[in-house]
């Protein structure tokens, strides 16, 4: 938790790349380049346990999903 915030009323958003990762930020702040909302938001400790329910496999989208088969390659 944030020092600043000893009594946990920063508000936070759940936030998501496109690589599926997902992380805690700052609802009042402007979401980094390549993140959006999830749609969750609440104190830090609500976001991080949403996250274990919405994240189960952290392995990163391009890693999970095979690249499509470009011309002249064998399926």
């Amino acid at each position: 938790m944030d020092p600043s915030d000893a009594e946990g009323r920063t508000p936070y958003a759940v936030v998501v790349n496109d690589e599926d990762q997902h992380s805690v930020w700052p609802a009042a702040l402007p979401l980094p380049p390549g993140w959006h909302e999830a749609g969750v938001r609440g104190d830090e400790q609500h976001c991080l346990q949403a996250i274990t329910r919405l994240w189960p496999d952290i392995t990163p989208r391009s890693a999970r999903v095979p690249a499509p088969a470009t011309a002249g390659e064998r399926t």
